[in-house]
């Protein structure tokens, strides 16, 4: 795994814009490059629905975290593929939410990332201040390299429940691992753990804007899996999904609030809670018995 992050460092390209450092800008964050910007800018042209879409999926995750800890009693959370959300308020942030809403005083969070600048980024602002939370090198592309990794070993306790956030699904092109990874991480994780899943779509794309957005997207991120709910749902055969299923990602247990936004929201978040397809982003949290 050091290896793999000194060859990513060395190939580390700030011209170029990535998933997540895209929806970091997108969602106000500072975890990005020009680069970034510049294609939150191309999408809003053909699409002018990513950083609505940023937002939903920045709350969707402060509500799964919140459900989890407070209400599932998880004290123990891998975040794969988050790209470390520098959307959120300070003090408001994944871990933060997790710690704050746990009985536990032990709260232990791994973020795993592939992308070395978010790494390093996250490595020097968030570790020295906490001994419950580490930063590791990692992708879901190299799940038993991931799973194999000293940290995520030795970190967390894989005799007792872990909820695992997979939010790079994405990022899985080929079908046939997309399943496999699902299936390694589903059989890994301990009786009593979650696994919650993100996942982009264009289900809710209007015809007319959909040529002009895949060819964006080809020219931008062309190796980026985009499935609809029935492939979605795919992946999620034969586990146990907590209610209401898979959804668009306003729509999982929306009464509960907003916790990691620290505001009652923007014009944009409350057109998305009324509007739940312009999220673009399908969410499910399963229970692994």
């Amino acid at each position: 795994m050091h290896q793999r992050a000194v060859r990513n460092l060395a190939k580390l390209d700030t011209t170029q814009a990535r998933m997540t450092r895209i929806f970091d800008a997108a969602a106000g964050g500072k975890n990005n490059f020009q680069a970034d910007k510049d294609m939150v800018r191309h999408f809003e042209q053909a699409a002018p629905v990513l950083t609505t879409a940023a937002r939903a999926v920045l709350q969707f995750l402060a509500r799964v975290v919140h459900h989890l800890a407070a209400v599932e009693g998880v004290d123990q959370f891998m975040i794969i593929g988050s790209g470390v959300p520098s959307g959120l308020p300070a003090g408001r942030r994944l871990h933060d939410i997790a710690r704050q809403a746990s009985p536990s005083p032990a709260v232990r969070v791994v973020y795993v990332e592939n992308n070395p600048m978010v790494v390093t980024m996250a490595q020097a602002t968030i570790e020295p201040f906490s001994d419950l939370v580490r930063v590791v090198d990692g992708d879901a592309r190299e799940i038993d390299d991931m799973l194999g990794d000293r940290v995520v070993q030795t970190f967390l306790d894989w005799d007792s429940p872990i909820a695992v956030l997979l939010l790079s699904a994405q990022s899985l092109d080929d079908e046939e691992y997309a399943h496999y990874v699902i299936k390694r991480l589903r059989h890994t994780a301990p009786a009593g753990s979650f696994l919650a899943l993100v996942h982009t779509t264009f289900d809710a794309v209007p015809p007319e804007l959909l040529p002009a957005v895949r060819d964006v997207l080809a020219m931008t991120l062309p190796h980026l899996a985009i499935r609809t709910k029935e492939e979605v749902e795919g992946l999620l055969d034969g586990l146990d999904l907590v209610d209401p299923g898979l959804v668009w990602v306003p729509q999982w247990h929306p009464g509960t609030g907003d916790p990691g936004t620290g505001d009652p929201g923007t014009g944009d978040d409350l057109a998305c809670a009324d509007q739940p397809p312009t999220s673009g982003n399908y969410g499910a949290v399963a229970h692994i018995p």
